[in-house]
C-alpha cells in the first residue's frame, strides 16, 4: 500500500478582494486536487475543504500519497517486415528502435494489430515523488484560478489576485522545496497583521488551524463566521433587540477580517425618523454593519460593528463606527425632509422631463400607459379600477426624489413612504392611502432572483402592469435581447410577469394584455415622432419657411408581433419550471398548445405530471403521435365527424362509442379547468385505442371508408390533445 502524508500549501499574500475571496479559495482547492489527480496521485479527501482569510489561502489534505504509482509505457516500433531482413537480422529502423529505447532488440516484445506484426518496448518505471511534482501542480493550480482583476508588484512580469509575501509548502513534516511568484516555500506562515505580527512555525499541516488560532487568525471561515454571528446576536441581545444579519452582509464581513471582534455602537434617536430601509442600506452596504432591531423587528438606535483587531478598551473604535454613518444618516434625513416638502405631485410632475426611452417618450408617458393597463386589470382580478389607475400614476413619482437619487435601491420604498403621508392622497380612507402606499413599493417586486412576488392584490396589478409595458414597448421599439445583451433587463421582467400572473392565480387573458399593451406603446411611439416632426415644422416656420403637415409612419400592429411577445415569456418559464423539477417533455406538451393564460398553463402543467403516472400514459401517448403522423401524411379531406354506417369493424365501432363518451364525459371538466379528471377519462381510453391499432386498417383503398376511418381518428386526437400535446411524453 503506498505510503500517504498529509500536505499543507498556503499562499500568504496582501488583503485579496472581498467578493472574490470565496471563489478564489474554492478554485485553488479544487485545482490543487485535480492537478495532483491528473498525475495519478492519490488523495485522500476526508472533511478537506477551502481554508481562507483575508491575507492567506490554503488547502490542507488528510492524505496524499507521497508518490505516483508504477507508470507503465508501451511504445510501438517498426513491422516485422521492415524489422527484420531476409535473414532475420534487425535492419537499421529496428536498431534505431531499440536504441531508443537503451535495449537490446532481442529484449523488444512483438505485438498484432489491423496491419500485422511489429515490434513493441513495454516498460514499468517506479513513479515520481510527490515531493518533486508538488511545484508544478501549485503553479497549474494558481493558473487555473478565476483572477478577477491580476495586479503586478516590484519589477516582475507576474501577476496574481494580489501581491504574494510567503508560501507555506508541507508534506508531512518535511518543507517541499518549491517557489512562486518569486517566493521559496518554508514552513512558516504569518500571524494576524496587528494582533501578531510576527512568523508562526508550522511542524505539520495537522498543526496549521491550531498554530494559526494562537496567533489570532481563523484561518476555517465556517468558524470565524460561527464567531461573527455568536459576537454579534449576543451584542445585540445585551443592547435590548436582535440582530439583522443579512446573508450577502454576513459574507462579506466573513472575508474582512481574521479575528473577528464584535463592538456595540448606538446613533440619535432623531435619524429613526428617516425611511428604516436608507439607514439599513448604509449600514449594511456602506459600512457592513449589523442593525439591531427592537421587539417589535423595528430598527432601533443601536448596531453591531466588526472589528479586526482586539483591544481592551474598544470606545475608539465605537467612536470611529458611530461618526462614519453620522454623514450618510443626515444626507438621508435632508434628503428625506426636503422630498417632503416637495411633495408626489411635484416629483411626477419631473417625470416629463425624463426621457425613458428614446422611441417611447419619457418616464410620464410610461406611466400614463402602465396606468391604463392597471385600470384594465384590475376589474378582472376583484380590485378597484379607479383605485389602481391612481396608484400606478404615481408609482414612479419617487425616481424624481432626492433619496431616491442618492440611494436607487429604496425605489418604491421611498414612493411608499411618502405616499403615506402626502396630502394628495388625504381623501382615501388609512386603508385605501396603505394600499396604494404599499402597492408603489411591491410593483417593484421581484426585485432579483428568489424575491418574493407582489403581496397585495393592488400591489401585483400594478407589478403585472409595469412589466406588461415594459415587454411590449421594449419589442415595439427594437430592444429584443441578443444574446447577452439586454439593456431593458427584458428577460428579467417577462419572468417576473409570468411569476406573478401564475403565482397570484390570476386567470388573466395574457394575449389579449399584450395586445392591449403592444398598442399602447405603438400610439406612444407614433406621438413622439409626430412631437420630434412638429418641433421640426415649428422651427422651419419660425425662419419662414413653409413645413408640410405632421404625420407619423408607423407601421400597424401585426399578429406575428404579439406572438413573437407571448413566445419570449413562454421560453423564460422554461426554466423556472425546469427549477421546480418539471421535465422538459411536459413543458413542451403544454407550451404547444399556448394557453392564453399562464394561471390556465400552470394547471395544465400540474395535471399533465399526474397523467403521466398513470400507466396508460406511455401508451395513449405513443398512439397519439401515431395519429398524428397518420393524419398528417393524408391528403383526403377529412369530414368534421365519422358516419356510423361506416363503421365496419367491431373495434372501431367500440372505439367510436368510447370517443363519444370521452367527448360527453371530459367536456365539463374541460370547461372547468378540471384537467387531472379530464385525463383520467381520457386514461381509460387505452384498450379501445389498442384495439383498433391491432385489428383495423386505417389507410385502405376505400376512400369513403378510409376518410370515416381518419374523422373518427381526428376527433379522438383533438381530445387527446385538449389538456397538452400528450404526443411529447412518448420516447
Amino acid at each position: 500500500m503506498t505510503e500517504s502524508q498529509p500536505l499543507l500549501i498556503e499562499l500568504g499574500t496582501e488583503e485579496l478582494p472581498v467578493r472574490a475571496l470565496p471563489g478564489l479559495a474554492q478554485a485553488f482547492f479544487d485545482g490543487v486536487i485535480a492537478a495532483l489527480g491528473k498525475r495519478g496521485i492519490a488523495v485522500e479527501h476526508g472533511d478537506a475543504k477551502p481554508l481562507y482569510s483575508p491575507r492567506r489561502l490554503a488547502v490542507r489534505l488528510p492524505g496524499v500519497a507521497v508518490e505516483q504509482p508504477e507508470q507503465a509505457s508501451e511504445v510501438f516500433g517498426p513491422y516485422v517486415n521492415i524489422a527484420l531482413d531476409g535473414d532475420g537480422q534487425p535492419t537499421r529502423a529496428l536498431q534505431g528502435f531499440a536504441a531508443k529505447a537503451g535495449v537490446e532488440w532481442t529484449q523488444l516484445e512483438r505485438a498484432s494489430d489491423a496491419k500485422g506484426e511489429r515490434f513493441v518496448h513495454r516498460s514499468v518505471t517506479t513513479g515520481a515523488r510527490t515531493a518533486a511534482l508538488l511545484p508544478e501542480v501549485l503553479r497549474e493550480a494558481i493558473a487555473g484560478m478565476p483572477i478577477p482583476k491580476p495586479m503586478r508588484w516590484g519589477d516582475h512580469d507576474y501577476a496574481f489576485a494580489r501581491p504574494v509575501h510567503w508560501l507555506v509548502m508541507l508534506l508531512g513534516a518535511d518543507v517541499v522545496e518549491g517557489e512562486v511568484f518569486g517566493v521559496r516555500a518554508d514552513r512558516m506562515s504569518r500571524g494576524h497583521r496587528f494582533l501578531h505580527d510576527k512568523q508562526v512555525w508550522i511542524a505539520t499541516p495537522g498543526d496549521y488551524v491550531d498554530a494559526l488560532r494562537g496567533a489570532k487568525v481563523l484561518v476555517d471561515a465556517d468558524e470565524r463566521r460561527r464567531r461573527i454571528v455568536e459576537q454579534v446576536e449576543a451584542a445585540a441581545k445585551a443592547a435590548g433587540g436582535s440582530a439583522r444579519i443579512d446573508a450577502d452582509n454576513l459574507a462579506q464581513v466573513n472575508c474582512l477580517v481574521e479575528w473577528p471582534k464584535a463592538v456595540s455602537c448606538a446613533f440619535e434617536d432623531d435619524y429613526l425618523a428617516v425611511p428604516h430601509e436608507a439607514l439599513v442600506a448604509t449600514m449594511e452596504a456602506n459600512q457592513k454593519f449589523f442593525p439591531v432591531l427592537d421587539d417589535a423587528g423595528r430598527l432601533s438606535a443601536r448596531f453591531i460593528g466588526i472589528a479586526n483587531i482586539d483591544p481592551a478598551d474598544d470606545s475608539e473604535i465605537r467612536k470611529g463606527y458611530e461618526r462614519v454613518i453620522r454623514p450618510r444618516f443626515a444626507d438621508a434625513r435632508f434628503f428625506f425632509v426636503e422630498d417632503m416638502k416637495q411633495g408626489l405631485a411635484s416629483m411626477n410632475a419631473g417625470l416629463a422631463n425624463v426621457t425613458y426611452q428614446a422611441k417611447l417618450g419619457t418616464v410620464a408617458d410610461k406611466v400614463a400607459r402602465v396606468a391604463a393597463l392597471a385600470e384594465a386589470i384590475a376589474p378582472q382580478v376583484g380590485v378597484d379600477a379607479a383605485l389602481a389607475k391612481r396608484a400606478a400614476g404615481i408609482a414612479k413619482a419617487d425616481l424624481q426624489s432626492r433619496l431616491v437619487n442618492e440611494f436607487p435601491e429604496l425605489q418604491g420604498i421611498a414612493g411608499r413612504h411618502y405616499a403615506m403621508q402626502d396630502a394628495s392622497l388625504s381623501d382615501l380612507s388609512h386603508d385605501g392611502r396603505s394600499a396604494v402606499a404599499n402597492a408603489i413599493d411591491e410593483a417593484w417586486q421581484p426585485r432579483f432572483a428568489g424575491d418574493d412576488i407582489a403581496l397585495s392584490p393592488l400591489g401585483k396589478v400594478l407589478a403585472i402592469a409595469d412589466r406588461l409595458d415594459t415587454l411590449a414597448g421594449g419589442f415595439a421599439a427594437g430592444l429584443k435581447p441578443t444574446g447577452n445583451k439586454d439593456p431593458f433587463a427584458l428577460r428579467r421582467n417577462a419572468l417576473a410577469l409570468a411569476r406573478t400572473i401564475i403565482e397570484s392565480g390570476f386567470d388573466l387573458d395574457l394575449k389579449r394584455l399584450i395586445h392591449q399593451a403592444r398598442e399602447l406603446a405603438m400610439f406612444a411611439m407614433s406621438d413622439v415622432v409626430l412631437r420630434q416632426k412638429k418641433e421640426v415644422a415649428d422651427a422651419a416656420r419660425a425662419k419662414g419657411v413653409d413645413a408640410p403637415a405632421t404625420h407619423s409612419n408607423l407601421r400597424s400592429l401585426g399578429a406575428s408581433d404579439l406572438e413573437e411577445i407571448y413566445d419570449f415569456i413562454l421560453d423564460r418559464l422554461r426554466g423556472y419550471y425546469a427549477d421546480k423539477g418539471v421535465p422538459a417533455a411536459h413543458f413542451n406538451a403544454v407550451a404547444e398548445l399556448k394557453p392564453a393564460s399562464l394561471y390556465d398553463f400552470d394547471r395544465r402543467i400540474d395535471a399533465i405530471g399526474t397523467f403521466a403516472q398513470l400507466p396508460e400514459a406511455e401508451a395513449l401517448a405513443a398512439a397519439n403521435k401515431r395519429i398524428l403522423n397518420i393524419l398528417k401524411k393524408s391528403t383526403d379531406a377529412i369530414p368534421a365527424i365519422e358516419d356510423r354506417e361506416l363503421l365496419r369493424e367491431p373495434a372501431e365501432s367500440a372505439l367510436a362509442e368510447a370517443v363519444e363518451a370521452v367527448y360527453a364525459e371530459t367536456g365539463h371538466a374541460l370547461a372547468h379547468g378540471d384537467y387531472v379528471d379530464a385525463l383520467s377519462h381520457l386514461a381509460r381510453l387505452r384498450p379501445q385505442v389498442d384495439a383498433f391499432f391491432e385489428q383495423v386498417m386505417v389507410n385502405v383503398d376505400d376512400a369513403e371508408l378510409r376518410r370515416n376511418r381518419l374523422a373518427l381518428l381526428k376527433r379522438l386526437a383533438d381530445r387527446l390533445g385538449s389538456v397538452a400535446a400528450i404526443e411529447h411524453l412518448s420516447g
